[in-house]
């Protein structure tokens, strides 16, 4: 069982917490979905009311390593957390525009702390030693915390500094999970150790070699797999359909063919696309046809789900009991061929099943739905619940528990 932020004894004490804030913004710097952010407030706090001094860490992007990009400043996120946070203390934010963590301001702002005071940090992967999991910058990070708490399920399969290398340096009286990370994993070994029946997956996204250990595993787990989106067209060209220039993983075709030999074996039904929409490119613009996958034309590409699929799909989830959903069933940024991805969340919102919503894409596409608050669980992390349905352990939770 994981220990929480509730077994560690931090009234007045300095709580270092690992967020994860890597939210979606739009091109004038605006958070578009703040899901993030809002998940970490029950942790952070539990902290406030004990009269902790609270520091909160978090990566955002993909900066280049020791050069300030205003881009990738976690400043838009210190705005929104002021907004919701509402505290009567101070919320602090080192602001010197340094393209460092551990700078003179932070360490200027962490003295002046007082109980209650929030501090965030800036952007964790500004240094470059964040994603190398290096001891020295987890040495540095954990200056600013007696304690240490991971509440980043979103990124506890990376190794890195502040996930892994940091959460050694502490003994078990010092370190835990917060609830949101608690909750993450609680909810995903239930459902998959023990699931309600029928247990139904649906699987989407751009490729199958991401989720090909998944679905790997969720072969022996459940008793109907729905595949959709690009990832697909690997399993249609695999049957010798002719799939144009859809996305197609060449390399994985043996690997589709075992997979739907290996559900068969295991009296599993398979559920794949018999209607696609397909455009000569992918475009705004472009012309757009409704075909049976049997009739994609040699120079098209499919880029969602048809109408007939869409009902295949809902009929197949008629009777499921809990539904697991990752990746979205068709390329849903462009409206026109966001249709599949937006019904596909609706029939799942709608069904009496437990449902779990796995992933950032997927999230999206609830949140673009109007379905997030109908869904039974929506999970912040994508690839961190991928791992934990391959069965694997993460490296955020296996350094906590060491």
């Amino acid at each position: 069982m994981l220990k929480t932020i509730k077994d560690l004894e931090i009234d007045g004490k300095t709580v270092f917490i690992r967020c994860d804030f890597n939210v979606p913004m739009d091109e004038f710097g605006n958070i578009t979905d703040d899901r993030r952010i809002r998940s970490a407030l029950q942790t952070i706090r539990y902290c406030i009311d004990r009269d902790c001094k609270v520091v909160l860490a978090s990566h955002f992007g993909r900066p280049e390593a020791g050069k300030f990009e205003e881009k990738y400043s976690l400043f838009p996120v210190y705005k929104r957390l002021d907004n919701l946070l509402k505290i009567k203390h101070e919320l602090f934010f080192d602001d010197s525009k340094s393209g460092a963590v551990v700078t003179p301001r932070a360490k200027e702002l962490f003295a002046k702390m007082q109980p209650r005071d929030v501090l965030l940090l800036e952007n964790l992967r500004f240094d470059a030693r964040e994603t190398q999991d290096d001891i020295g910058f987890a040495k540095e990070l954990a200056e600013f915390g007696e304690f240490y708490v991971n509440d980043a399920f979103g990124a506890c399969h990376r190794k890195h500094a502040s996930i892994h290398a940091m959460a050694t340096l502490y003994d078990q009286e010092h370190k835990a999970a917060g609830f949101l990370l608690a909750k993450e994993v609680n909810f995903f070994q239930k459902v998959l150790e023990n699931p309600s029946r029928p247990f139904i997956a649906v699987v989407g996204g751009s490729k199958v070699s991401g989720k090909l250990e998944a679905l790997n595993r969720l072969i022996q787990k459940v008793d109907k797999i729905i595949i959709g989106g690009g990832m697909a067209f690997t399993f249609l060209k695999a049957q010798g359909y002719e799939v144009g220039n859809s996305l197609v993983e060449n390399d994985l075709i043996d690997e589709a063919r075992t997979i739907m030999y290996k559900a068969k074996k295991n009296k599993i039904k398979f559920y794949l696309p018999v209607d696609v929409v397909v455009a000569p490119e992918f475009s705004e613009h472009t012309t757009v046809k409704y075909l049976p996958t049997q009739e994609i034309p040699e120079d098209w590409m499919g880029l969602d789900i048809g109408p007939a699929t869409t009902r295949l799909f809902r009929e197949a989830l008629n009777d499921a009991h809990t539904i697991m959903w990752n990746g979205p069933m068709g390329v849903y940024e462009m409206d026109k061929f966001a249709k599949g991805s937006i019904k596909m969340s609706h029939y799942i919102a709608e069904s009496h099943a437990t449902t779990i919503v796995g992933g950032g894409d997927t999230a999206d596409v609830a949140a673009r739905a109007g379905d997030v608050d109908e869904m039974t669980f929506v999970s912040t992390g994508g690839g961190a619940s991928l791992k934990l349905i391959e069965g694997e352990e993460l490296p955020g939770i296996a350094a906590l528990q060491s």
